[in-house]
C-alpha cells in the first residue's frame, strides 16, 4: 500500500469514492479552471494517487493505469491520439501515468519530489518496466514553447524502435517543422513542463510531434521512459526519496 510523507506533504492512493473525487475536482481546477470534476472513463481502470499538505487539502494528484505488458497498450489513454503500434512488443509490465497536475496556488519544489518518490515506490513495488503518457505544455499554440520543442528534436526523440507514429486528427510536427532550428537552451527549460524536465533528466523521450488537445486546451508529447535506462546515479536519488 502507497502511503509515504516527506516534511508537510504526504503521498497515498485514493481509498474511497471521496478520494477519487477531490482528485478530479484539483484536476478540474488545473486543466479547465474554477470548480468541477474532470471525469473520463479511464478513471475506473486506474489507481489514484493523491498528495496532500499538513491539513490534508490535495496539492498534487495523478493516476496509474497498469498494463500487463505492451501488447495491452491499445487500453491507454495515449492510445486515443498517438499509433503506440512499436510499443505492442514490449514485453514487461507497463504504467501510464496521466492527469498529474500541482495545484496552482503551490509552488513547492518538494511535491514534485515527493510525487517521484511515490513513483519510483510504485515502480519498485510492482515491477514495471515502463513508464509513460502525455506530458502536456498549456495552450493550444506553439510560438511559446518554440525552442522547448527544438530541444526536444535535438536531444530527446524516441528511439527508432519505439517511436509513436501520427493518429490525431490535429499535430504540430516539430521535429520537421524545426529541422534546422537551434534551441535556446535556457528558454527552453523555463518553458518545459516541470513533470517533462524531470522525465528528461531520467533518461526520458518524447514523440516527434505534440497533439493538439483543444477539450484540455492543451498541446502534449508522447513520454516514454524505459526504468531500465535511469542512470545509477538518479535512480538512487529518487529512492532515497522513496525510502
Amino acid at each position: 500500500m502507497l502511503t509515504m510523507t516527506k516534511g508537510r506533504y504526504t503521498a497515498r492512493f485514493a481509498e474511497t469514492p471521496g478520494d477519487v473525487m477531490a482528485a478530479q475536482s484539483l484536476r478540474h481546477l488545473c486543466f479547465r479552471g474554477g470548480p468541477g470534476l474532470d471525469v473520463d472513463d479511464f478513471d475506473t481502470d486506474c489507481r489514484h494517487v493523491l498528495i496532500e499538505d499538513a491539513g490534508g487539502s490535495p496539492v498534487c494528484c495523478f493516476r496509474l493505469l497498469p498494463l500487463r505488458s505492451g501488447g495491452e497498450i491499445g487500453r491507454s489513454y495515449s492510445a486515443q491520439y498517438y499509433d503506440l503500434t512499436a510499443l505492442e512488443c514490449f514485453d514487461k509490465p507497463m504504467a501510464e501515468l496521466g492527469r498529474f497536475c500541482i495545484h496552482p496556488g503551490h509552488g513547492d519544489p518538494d511535491i514534485l519530489r515527493i510525487a517521484w518518490g511515490a513513483l519510483t515506490r510504485y515502480v519498485d513495488d510492482t515491477g514495471v518496466g515502463m513508464l509513460f503518457g502525455c506530458s502536456s505544455f498549456k495552450g493550444v499554440k506553439a510560438a511559446p514553447y518554440l525552442d522547448a520543442f527544438a530541444k526536444l528534436k535535438a536531444d530527446h526523440l524516441a528511439p527508432h524502435r519505439w517511436g509513436p507514429r501520427i493518429k490525431a486528427p490535429r499535430v504540430y510536427r516539430f521535429a520537421h517543422r524545426l529541422a534546422q532550428r537551434e534551441p535556446d537552451a535556457k528558454r527552453a527549460a523555463l518553458s518545459m513542463p516541470p513533470l517533462l524536465r524531470t522525465y528528461l533528466l531520467m533518461g526520458g523521450w518524447v514523440s516527434d510531434h505534440a497533439v493538439v488537445d483543444d477539450d484540455m486546451n492543451t498541446l502534449h508529447v508522447f513520454t516514454g521512459l524505459e526504468i531500465g535506462a535511469i542512470p545509477p546515479a538518479r535512480a538512487r536519488a529518487l529512492r532515497l526519496v522513496a525510502g
